[in-house]
């Protein structure tokens, strides 16, 4: 049974897993609009645009991207639509999904754990709106941790979108005493990059 997180939880990634995790998936979704809700196909099924794409409440480009971060917090590399696999291989980034349409996985980070170079500390997960368009159409957003090797949902966190943001910082991936685990965020911030977002995300790193 996955994990349903609150707003600055921190759960053991193996400990929930049951076992040690390697690969992994972070999804990341939401609808647009005030319509029908989006048709969950996958764990990303008609995000970034809900299940109608852009028929309700306007097209809005939302992208999702991961920032790795050493000890003292700086950025080492980031992974997003512009650059679909970290310098290292070890993150992979599912390409831009610029409507929603369609059924099933949308933008996903898959995430080898086991690559992961020592020196990182943290993986932060954000979405922005690169057309800066604010979230106040944007509801049920959720990202969730995805134990690839099975593709059981591990962990999934459900917060509230909406608002004049034009970005969210969704959660964490860190190490720990030698483990894995993941921190909800939660936070707003304003937007339209992850190089935009930066001020906002480094305290979260």
């Amino acid at each position: 049974m996955a994990v349903n997180l609150q707003k600055g939880q921190k759960i053991s990634l193996e400990k929930e897993a049951g076992g040690t995790l390697t690969q992994i998936k972070m999804g990341l979704g939401w609808d647009v609009g005030g319509g029908a809700p989006k048709k969950s196909g996958g764990f990303l099924g008609g995000l970034f645009g809900g299940g109608g794409g852009a028929a309700s409440g306007g097209s809005i480009d939302l992208d999702a991207s991961c920032i790795m971060f050493d000890s003292n917090k700086q950025p080492l590399d980031a992974i997003y639509f512009g650059q679909l696999n970290s310098k290292d291989g070890s993150i992979r980034h599912s390409g831009d999904n610029r409507t929603g349409a369609g059924e099933g996985d949308d933008e996903v980070i898959a995430v080898d754990l086991s690559k992961i170079p020592a020196h990182v500390q943290s993986l932060v997960f954000t979405v922005n709106s690169f057309t800066g368009q604010s979230f106040a159409t944007v509801s049920n957003a959720f990202c969730r941790l995805i134990n690839a090797n099975n593709n059981s949902e591990v962990a999934r966190y459900d917060l509230s979108a909406q608002g004049n943001h034009t970005a969210l910082i969704l959660a964490k991936v860190y190490r720990h005493n030698g483990e894995w685990k993941m921190h909800a965020i939660g936070e707003t911030a304003m937007g339209r990059t992850f190089q935009d977002l930066m001020p906002a995300v480094v305290p979260h790193a």
